[in-house]
């Protein structure tokens, strides 16, 4: 973190321009001028001066470094000629042009650049195949879920008492459609990469509990029904009436998470 300049004395510009390259690099942008004033207590003039030396471009890269070696075996030779330097014209691509006869071996060190393939040349792979897998899968968890619901209580109820009496919801079916949807949800989120970092570590591990509850949640539907029994234990009961509140709270909290703007300093 930069430290600010203190002094009692004015300080001069030249002083400050170094401290300001540092108050640059931790924001990772350029300073605005009334944030220079508060920082370092000058004036306008004073900022704008280091304002101007802060965007002035800097120096081109380096040219490439050339060093002549002279050949082990050539030690003999004389003296003057094997000092000569190898000639290369400023302005073209370095080159040794040293006659064979000193015995001089030119070592160059040149970085390459790879040119990154642009987006018309990057083939995305089909995503169709994952509704093929995903069919089958649905039907045997939705049928998991309704079965392992209404061996814990859930079934048949009137949600509009008064107002539609006739109208009937199995509530089952709030297990496989909270559970699921959201595990893919969140998967999705993690995965993305386009979200703030605690987003993506909360959606990483919700992900991979709500995908270890259905998982559970079938296994113990299967075993229930394999040994044929009509009503789960408690134990059971009391985890799954807690799904549809523990799937409402971590779609409510990644939800804020994603669009959570990043913490400024001083906020309490």
């Amino acid at each position: 973190m930069s430290t600010p300049v203190r002094s009692t004395y004015p300080v001069p510009v030249e002083d400050l321009i170094p401290a300001a390259r540092e108050l640059t690099a931790e924001l990772g942008n350029l300073p605005s001028r009334n944030r220079i004033m508060k920082e370092y207590r000058i004036g306008a003039d004073k900022a704008r001066t280091i304002l101007d030396a802060l965007t002035e471009p800097t120096s081109g890269p380096a040219e490439p470094h050339l060093r002549s070696v002279p050949d082990p075996g050539d030690a003999g030779r004389d003296d003057a000629a094997a000092q000569t330097p190898a000639a290369v014209d400023e302005g073209a691509s370095p080159q040794v042009t040293a006659p064979a006869d000193l015995g001089m071996v030119a070592e160059l060190t040149l970085s390459a650049e790879v040119p990154a393939a642009s987006p018309s040349e990057v083939r995305l792979v089909r995503s169709w195949p994952v509704l093929l897998l995903a069919l089958p899968a649905f039907v045997a968890v939705w049928s998991g879920w309704v079965g392992l619901g209404e061996l814990t209580g859930f079934g048949v109820v009137h949600p509009l008492p008064g107002i539609a009496d006739g109208f009937t919801i199995n509530s089952a079916i709030t297990l496989p459609i909270g559970v699921e949807t959201y595990a893919a949800f969140a998967l999705r989120v993690w995965l993305s990469g386009r979200v703030p970092i605690s987003a993506r570590r909360f959606a990483k591990w919700s992900a991979l509990s709500a995908l270890l509850l259905g998982a559970l949640g079938q296994v113990a539907y299967h075993l229930l029904e394999a040994a044929g029994v009509t009503r789960a234990p408690w134990q059971i009961t009391t985890v799954v009436a807690c799904l549809p509140v523990a799937v409402l709270g971590m779609g409510a909290a990644l939800a804020h998470l994603i669009h959570a703007r990043p913490a400024q300093k001083g906020d309490n």
